[in-house]
């Protein structure tokens, strides 16, 4: 199952519409009175029909009628007809309408909190829940703040109306006519219970195989690779029919509820043949008003039915609601302290000071007594996988909390400061670049308006990409596809590292962001980097020895603690751990040789 968090099952309907609906019923609460009183009229139009017939057949039983008589009821029937078709028009383009707007508000709500959550929301959700939220559950809210109320007040004034009407008609009819009405409710009220259950069961399913087709996607190559197509194919296969199951579960209760609603409206069909045909019989009622009864009870099948229809699409969108009430009520762990100070500090310089760091529900320390003051140049980063290199950078980046006082960015305490103030200050390029289905301009040129080509080619030729980027078909127009897939490694970090450097600011982290770039290029590179930040600061995680000799100082990281920090000349000669790696890259490339 997904290893997100359950949604909130004490949260009330009332509070849920607080939240998350009241607003924009507010908003909108113009077109829902013009649309109900649409919808009514056509209500009460149609219960005007059966009068109408009721004329006709008691004036053709009592031999009063005449052919212009009919041909005014048939003309009555036919405007009335005409003025159903009108309202209903005006109902669906309002009612429906509010319901599709009401998706849009709540897309957006979503679409906004996901963009303010932290790593730590991240890790806690996968991209397929999250999208499940986003699609499955918002239909569900739609169809119940659309269809689902158009059908209950639909059926609430028919039903009323048609009631009244059969009651005037003959009250003991009418009596007899809605005694399996309570079975309904009993029916409905047992089997909506379990249906809200068992639709929990399909949106969580339905997160599940998103989320397993979105990362086997993104890892296709991979897959081909290692020719696990057909195991994915089986995978997917169980999934879907895991899927298949839950909406059949689903199913299984709906075909409960509308056969029963049917079995109802024609037992109540039943027993006006037999009573109501013997009160004509005797008098105590016209044929006219039996034929009038009859489409009365008619009408009623439609709201007997719509009790479970409308329970079924009432109890997905509860189910949904909360699901998204628990999605965008997760706050970040992660904020702004009260007191923040929004103006970014004149010294970009970062100093750790007993910087200690844990992920959140991890007793163990993924940092532990980090010291360390950084004011400019470039700084390498170098360790054993899981030494604590990329946890470093996402501190430094304020992608988790640190205790008060432990990181401090020009002097101040990060805690004091606005996050995406101190974020505005840094560029990173991270392990994997991120690149996106669109044209290599765009890529490097994301989130800078209007950037000058003279700009964008210069950052592309400090990170030594911007000749092959002008040997592709199209130039700097060439559409990379999916995570930049017609690119090579190598390109695809320098493509990053470019998007980078355009945004020109005071602090760059590059987190082995060059480890697929050849010696050349990274000669250029490093070069680049000096002239551009040559009064800023520059990150470079990496274990490659001659990356590392380019900088001008090298942390080095053991089991989350600094242990080194000095130029490469000096840790040649005194850390046995640079010697190492140092010796044996040596090696490898003479065997490369």
């Amino acid at each position: 199952m997904s290893n997100r968090p359950s949604p909130e099952p004490g949260i009330t309907v009332s509070a849920l519409w607080r939240l998350l609906l009241a607003d924009q019923f507010n908003h909108h609460r113009l077109r829902l009175l013009i649309g109900f009183c649409a919808l009514i009229s056509v209500d009460f139009f149609q219960l005007c029909i059966p009068l109408v017939v009721k004329r006709a057949i008691d004036s053709l039983a009592a031999a009063e009628a005449t052919m212009a008589y009919l041909v005014r009821l048939a003309g009555l029937i036919v405007f009335i007809a005409v003025s159903v078709v009108i309202l209903r028009y005006i109902w669906r383009r309002l009612l429906i309408g509010f319901s599709r707007y009401l998706e849009q508000s709540l897309r957006n709500r979503i679409f906004s909190h996901i963009l303010k959550m932290d790593q730590h929301f991240f890790s806690q959700r996968s991209t397929g829940d999250i999208m499940a939220h986003g699609s499955n559950d918002l239909n569900a809210v739609q169809m119940a703040c659309g269809m689902g109320m158009v059908a209950a007040v639909d059926a609430l004034v028919m039903s009323l109306a048609a009631v009244g009407f059969m009651v005037h008609i003959h009250p003991t009819l009418t009596l007899c006519a809605l005694l399996p009405l309570p079975f309904l409710a009993i029916a409905t009220r047992l089997l909506s219970a379990r249906l809200h259950h068992r639709f929990n069961q399909v949106q969580e399913q339905f997160a599940l195989l998103t989320e397993f087709a979105r990362s086997t996607l993104i890892s296709v190559k991979l897959i081909k690779a290692y020719t696990y197509e057909q195991d994915q194919s089986e995978r997917f296969d169980r999934m879907g029919k895991d899927y298949v199951h839950a909406n059949i579960r689903v199913a299984m209760i709906n075909g409960l509820l509308f056969p029963i609603s049917t079995l109802i409206g024609n037992t109540g069909h039943l027993i006006i043949l037999v009573f109501g045909g013997s009160l004509v019989i005797d008098g105590a009622i016209t044929l006219g008003d039996f034929a009038a009864f009859t489409t009365y009870l008619q009408m009623l099948i439609w709201p007997m039915m719509a009790v479970g229809w409308v329970a079924n699409l009432t109890q997905r969108g509860v189910t949904a609601l909360r699901r998204i009430h628990g999605l965008v009520t997760a706050e970040p762990i992660l904020v702004d302290a009260p007191d923040s100070v929004e103006l970014p500090p004149r010294n970009v310089s970062f100093r750790a000071h007993g910087l200690s760091f844990s992920y959140p529900g991890s007793s163990a320390a993924q940092l532990e007594d980090v010291c360390f003051d950084v004011h400019s140049g470039i700084v390498g980063i170098t360790g054993k996988t899981g030494s604590g290199k990329t946890t470093l950078c996402k501190l430094l980046l304020r992608l988790y909390p640190v205790d008060d006082n432990t990181l401090l960015f020009g002097g101040t305490d990060v805690n004091r400061l606005s996050i995406d103030r101190l974020r505005a200050h840094i560029a990173y390029v991270s392990q994997e670049p991120i690149l996106f289905s669109d044209t290599i301009s765009a890529n490097i040129g994301f989130g800078i308006e209007n950037v000058q080509t003279g700009d964008l080619e210069a950052a592309a030729a400090d990170a030594d990409i911007h000749q092959e980027i002008l040997e592709f078909s199209n130039g700097y127009d060439t559409v990379i596809g999916e995570r930049g897939v017609t690119l090579s490694g190598g390109q695809r970090q320098r493509v990053a590292l470019a998007r980078a450097l355009l945004t020109d600011r005071p602090i760059l982290i590059i987190d082995d962001g060059l480890s697929a770039i050849d010696t050349s290029s990274e000669n250029r590179i490093i070069d680049a980097l000096r002239k551009r930040f040559a009064d800023k600061t520059v990150f470079i995680v990496s274990n490659r020895i001659k990356l590392l000799s380019m900088t001008d100082r090298i942390f080095i990281l053991e089991n989350g603690r600094l242990t080194a920090d000095a130029p490469h000349e000096s840790l040649l000669r005194t850390n046995a751990f640079y010697q190492s790696i140092h010796r044996k890259q040596l090696q490898e490339e003479g065997l490369n040789a």
